[in-house]
């Protein structure tokens, strides 16, 4: 087995198998926040925009756990010298990020499972458009995870990295209208939310289940923003990072 692989199953490990036994009340966290909003939207719309709802929810928990790495990684590196260890050996930053990442998604899969079920029972789609709701959803997990991975770097102390966290889970899964279409928020307000990346996810996500009409050109753009944050902050992340300026 290669160098990169050990550090893959080390990185899965130390961030998801070990964190999952010794603090399961995480797994719970990372559930209550996503089935608590579908809850409130759901009792507030009377059931209208259960299914938008759930969408949300499936955004938040990717958005939100590749964001949470940017907490793990500052942890990691300013309390256990993880990263140090790592910096001084052959491991390149992109695999040592590819493993946290992957780490991440292990440990939502309990809180992923309860939603999909969910997502099962009340929303009707095709397969097609469940399996286009997942390439969003990943594209969207990566560029969190990358948004996570350069703050990482920068952050000194991990109470500075729970702040980040806080703030940016907030605007891009609360504020920005992920768990209901945005045509609920009225004009000119409405622009505003676009400054979120996740809201044109959400568009694209609830355009797929078909609960938000969209023209071609509106969803052309709405997949050309998203793609091209993405690309524009990885190539950012692989250029300013510090990961081995200390």
């Amino acid at each position: 087995m290669g160098r990169g692989s050990n550090q893959l199953i080390a990185s899965i490990l130390v961030n998801a198998i070990y964190a999952m036994q010794g603090y399961p009340t995480w797994i719970v966290n990372n559930l209550l926040s996503p089935i608590s909003i579908i809850i409130l939207v759901t009792f507030i719309s009377k059931g209208a925009l259960i299914g938008e709802a759930i969408a949300g929810a499936l955004i938040t928990l990717f958005v939100g756990t590749g964001i949470m790495l940017q907490a793990d990684l500052a942890h990691l590196k300013n309390d256990f010298k993880y990263q140090d260890m790592i910096v001084s050996s052959p491991t390149s930053a992109m695999t040592y990020m590819v493993g946290m990442a992957l780490s991440n998604v292990i440990f939502i899969i309990p809180s992923l499972v309860v939603i999909l079920v969910l997502a099962v029972i009340y929303i009707h789609a095709s397969i097609l458009a469940f399996v286009e709701v997942f390439m969003v959803l990943l594209l969207l997990y990566l560029f969190s995870v990358v948004l996570g991975f350069f703050l990482s770097t920068f952050t000194s102390d991990v109470m500075q990295s729970w702040s980040f966290t806080g703030i940016l889970s907030l605007l891009m899964t609360t504020i920005a209208p992920v768990y209901y279409p945005i045509t609920y928020i009225p004009l000119p307000y409405r622009y505003a939310f676009y400054l979120s990346p996740t809201t044109y996810a959400a568009e694209i996500i609830q355009n797929m289940l078909g609960y938000l009409p969209l023209s071609t050109m509106a969803l052309a753009l709405d997949w050309i923003v998203i793609i091209g944050l993405s690309i524009a902050l990885f190539v950012v992340a692989i250029k300013k990072n510090k990961w081995r300026e200390y």
